[in-house]
């Protein structure tokens, strides 16, 4: 057997351990005890410390040196080439330390749920100080040029700089900023989201049948319920998404549904075969998070969606018989200022991103402290989106992304909903899009994102990828061309 085969075979087999850790993560998330939790953690830490030591173990670099000279298809190339990004990357981290984080951010995941629920930041603030430590060593020991939180951007969307994204972000906020003010204005909507009492249950049938129109292979995933909503892939065939649920609020559990399913779709049109390998993932979280906006708001906030999904709502809430499209459709669509993330509108949600971009970036530079983050979050919140939290739970301990040492990650939001609106402008020039969604015709939406991007997983950079798919790199105009395309067509002003 040749070295090509022998990494390929040793990834494979290094994965049988990552699929046993996602799945303790599933579980720590879904349905283990509350009081397993410390012992969880430990676990976690020692698969996670194991696997990351055998990724960077000098067998591995010596495999991958020899697989290189021997690599011949495109595939092949592509493999070798995100073995080495992936291999000199984290060579620089000691296994103890990554064993250290796994550790470190399990024990916070708890914490951060035990603050939630109290909505006290006390509880979850010496958790995120040991998180915060380790996370800068890292960054440290990655390595950068101009600004530390840049080597932690490079985890989730390599190319990305903190200089890139402070030239982006300045215009783009002027834009929303002022969208939202001319919205407000004119703005007068019934939410029949929260018109009624919605049984869990019935939600819950709701969103299974939702993640069927989208495409989702129930044959090969499952859904449950989390504090936090996500998607984990545990091995082929096997990718599983979580929700949530609010009796007073259908969108809540609606659209963190199509959210995560978005996600998963992705998922599992990553060839099998992959699976294990470096290019058996997605090509950067942003693009990933451009899959789950896409389905979220491109598609399940449209008017056409609606026109087509309305006789599966009413068979499940009868009581949305006598409601009319258009008011479905503006109600999916409820521009306000408000104060959590994931229940944000699309002209406000980049707002909330560049917040936490912001804090973070300070809290990495140590600009910020741990202690100081309550006050500094309610100050912005005051000045980007016009509201204040009156608790904790609320405000600073809104997300578990913090708790999870993922600093680096907040950006990908924005960026995935800059990269969605591109590809569905690129999309347009192939396929009827509103007709299709207004016939109920996704697999063929589908088999255009399986095409240019789910088939591809991860054998380009962001960057190569959207340019092949679009044409030409990423560009916020498509962006604020769709916010101002759609919101003023829903509200009747010049955006």
């Amino acid at each position: 057997m040749g070295a090509l085969e022998q990494l390929k075979e040793r990834y494979k087999w290094i994965y049988a351990f990552q699929s046993a850790e996602s799945l303790l993560q599933w579980d720590l998330e879904t349905q283990m005890p509350p009081k397993a939790g410390e012992y969880r953690a430990y676990i976690l830490g020692k698969i996670s410390g194991f696997v990351f030591s055998q990724l960077v173990s000098d067998e591995m670099g010596k495999l991958i040196e020899e697989a290189e000279k021997e690599a011949k298809s495109e595939e092949d190339k592509a493999l070798l080439r995100f073995a080495r990004i992936d291999y000199d990357k984290y060579k620089k981290i000691p296994p103890e330390l990554w064993e250290k984080f796994s550790i470190e951010t399990a024990k916070a995941q708890r914490a951060w749920e035990e603050a939630k629920e109290k909505s006290d930041f006390s509880v979850f603030a010496p958790h995120l100080s040991k998180v915060l430590d380790i996370v800068i060593e890292m960054a440290e020991r990655l390595g950068y040029e101009e600004n530390r939180y840049d080597a932690l951007l490079d985890f989730f969307e390599p190319g990305m700089t903190t200089k890139k994204l402070n030239e982006l972000i300045p215009s783009l906020r002027e834009f929303l900023v002022g969208a939202v003010s001319k919205i407000e204005k004119v703005a007068d909507v019934e939410d029949v989201f929260k018109k009624w009492h919605f049984d869990v249950e019935k939600q819950r049938e709701l969103s299974k049948k939702v993640l069927r129109v989208m495409g989702y292979d129930f044959g090969a995933g499952r859904m449950d319920v989390s504090a936090h909503p996500f998607t984990t892939t545990i091995g082929p065939k096997d990718v599983r998404v979580t929700t949530r649920f609010d009796v007073h609020d259908l969108k809540y559990s609606f659209f963190s549904t199509v959210h995560e399913g978005g996600h998963a779709l992705y998922e599992q049109g990553i060839p099998d075969e992959w699976r294990g390998l470096p290019i058996g993932d997605g090509a950067s979280m942003a693009i990933h998070e451009s899959q789950s906006r896409f389905w979220e708001n491109v598609i399940g906030r449209s008017r056409s969606f609606w026109e087509f999904f309305k006789p599966h709502l009413e068979e499940i809430f009868p009581q949305f018989k006598d409601v009319n499209v258009d008011d479905l459709w503006k109600s999916a669509n409820i521009v306000e200022r408000s104060l959590i993330r994931t229940e944000a509108d699309e002209v406000t949600y980049n707002l909330h991103i560049m917040l936490r971009f912001e804090l973070e970036e300070a809290l990495v530079n140590r600009k910020l402290n741990v202690e100081e983050l309550p006050k500094v979050w309610n100050e912005k919140m005051g000045e980007y989106l016009g509201v204040v939290p009156e608790k904790d739970s609320e405000g600073v301990l809104q997300d578990v992304h913090w708790a999870h040492g993922t600093f680096g990650y907040f950006p990908s939001y924005m960026l995935g909903n800059l990269y969605s609106a591109q590809i569905y402008f690129a999309m347009r020039k192939d396929l009827d899009v509103d007709e299709l969604v207004r016939n109920g015709q996704f697999e063929k939406i589908l088999g255009w994102l399986r095409e240019k991007i789910h088939s591809r997983a991860r054998t380009l950079l962001p960057g190569e990828l959207i340019e092949q798919v679009t044409g030409e790199q990423l560009d916020s105009k498509y962006f604020v061309n769709y916010i101002k395309e759609k919101y003023s067509r829903i509200y009747g002003v010049e955006l």
